[in-house]
């Protein structure tokens, strides 16, 4: 049930969805006016810092986007992602990048249609990606229904959804602080087992990975599909020393799985990635079948002196982690640590008994972080399902309290919305509205 006063209305009713020009890579120079691309357009805010520029032309100020503007990428891997435009200078508005105009600023608060479009975005979003290609239509969105309020009542849901934000948004950060503090002490704790600070153990023997490996094995180079009957575990799918099973590809190529099978206790090495993520590794624990894509590297270790569980957690430590930062290769974007170079990497061997007690020690504290960093991605997932929940409470009427309503109908302003369509209409005559 909607409040006094509201109305339920078409977007088109109160803007228009305006395309962009499509200025050639020709015009482009590193001075003038800004042109704003898709790329531009970045978590809610719209800024030209990275934009190409072009000279400034009369015939294109009809493209202009002007300091407040609600810009919307209109086609691309990014379509449906919006922002608010936050500079003063002089912009143009590129090629699939809509401007949502409203047809009056007196009348309808910007800020009110930016948070609207949050509460509506996986809308948006389903028609987009309804085609081969994500593509919005102007159509479609200006056909989207919803719920107008009045003037004042507009105003006080706007300030309240950002005062609930901030302190949801103060939270967030609360929770990644705490999630950047756990892996610190991740590190803290590999650090001070591999040190021989969490346990007496002294006879340790640093020798070369490849004096206690067989050999080492890349991965099937073969494309993997959506669909088949064996997931392929490529470079993503290692995380914290552990396979994480998100985002998988498969195969269904028999020769394949039989030659790339992992068996329980194989240690992965990421060789080719980011020069942050390269040198990463985790152990197989066995629990489905799977293969391994050519990016990683299948550590073929002596299982007779060598455990894989202290192989896997000496290879994520600060002590590897400064020898495979010498040792890597760069290229564009991605490094590199191959084969030959990781047998050299330095071992602190010492007996099995030893290890499976350095292990015990490692899986003893880190079991305790790993609790806590499941109760902060919890904490992290209800923050932004409590986000979408205000905002689904806002364009329902339902956000303001019934003194903060009774205080925004005192308002002079205050006025059913369908009087400011009434308004809206008479600011824009001779326009379809």
């Amino acid at each position: 049930m909607t409040r006094e006063g509201w109305i339920e209305v078409e977007l088109g009713k109160v803007l228009r969805l305006k395309n962009g020009y499509a200025f050639k890579s020709s015009m482009y120079q590193n001075e003038g006016v800004p042109i704003i691309r898709i790329s531009d357009i970045n978590q809610g805010t719209v800024t030209a810092d990275c934009a190409i520029r072009i000279k400034e032309l009369k015939e294109y100020d009809s493209y202009q986007v002007e300091f407040g503007d609600i810009l919307i990428a209109m086609s691309g891997a990014t379509t449906g992602k919006f922002g608010i435009y936050r500079e003063r200078q002089k912009s143009y508005q590129n090629q699939r990048v809509g401007n949502l105009k409203l047809y009056s600023n007196r009348w309808i608060i910007k800020k009110y249609i930016y948070y609207l479009l949050f509460s509506i975005r996986q809308r948006i979003l389903e028609d987009a990606y309804g085609g081969a290609q994500p593509n919005i239509s102007a159509k479609n969105i200006e056909a989207i229904k919803f719920f107008l309020a009045p003037l004042p009542e507009q105003r006080a849901i706007v300030s309240k959804i950002e005062q609930l934000f901030s302190e949801l948004d103060n939270g967030i950060v609360n929770l990644k602080n705490a999630k950047e503090n756990l892996e610190i002490y991740r590190q803290a704790v590999l650090k001070k087992a591999f040190e021989g600070e969490l346990t007496n153990i002294k006879d340790i023997e640093w020798v070369t990975l490849g004096e206690v490996c067989d050999g080492v094995e890349y991965g099937t180079s073969s494309k993997s599909e959506k669909e088949g009957t064996v997931p392929v575990l490529r470079m993503g799918n290692i995380q914290n020393g552990e396979i994480d099973w998100e985002d998988l590809k498969f195969t269904s190529n028999k020769e394949e799985i039989i030659k790339y099978r992992l068996n329980k206790g194989d240690v992965l090495f990421n060789r080719t990635n980011s020069p942050e993520h390269v040198g990463k590794t985790a152990i197989f624990r066995g629990e489905r079948e799977a293969i391994f894509a050519g990016y990683l590297i299948r550590i073929k270790y002596n299982k007779e002196v060598v455990n894989g569980y202290y192989l896997n957690y000496f290879l994520n430590c600060h002590i590897a982690k400064i020898y495979g930062n010498k040792v890597k290769s760069f290229g564009v974007n991605q490094s590199n640590i191959n084969g030959t170079k990781l047998k050299k990497y330095p071992f602190p061997k010492t007996s099995m008994e030893n290890q499976a007690e350095i292990v015990y020690q490692i899986e003893s504290r880190l079991s305790v972080c790993d609790n806590i960093l499941a109760n902060i991605e919890e904490g992290l997932e209800k923050a932004e399902a409590l986000r979408q929940s205000i905002l689904k409470r806002a364009f329902e009427g339902k956000l303001l309290s019934e003194d903060e309503l009774k205080s925004c109908r005192k308002e002079p302003d205050w006025e059913p919305a369908e009087k400011l369509l009434e308004r809206i209409k008479k600011e824009n005559r001779g326009l379809k509205i």
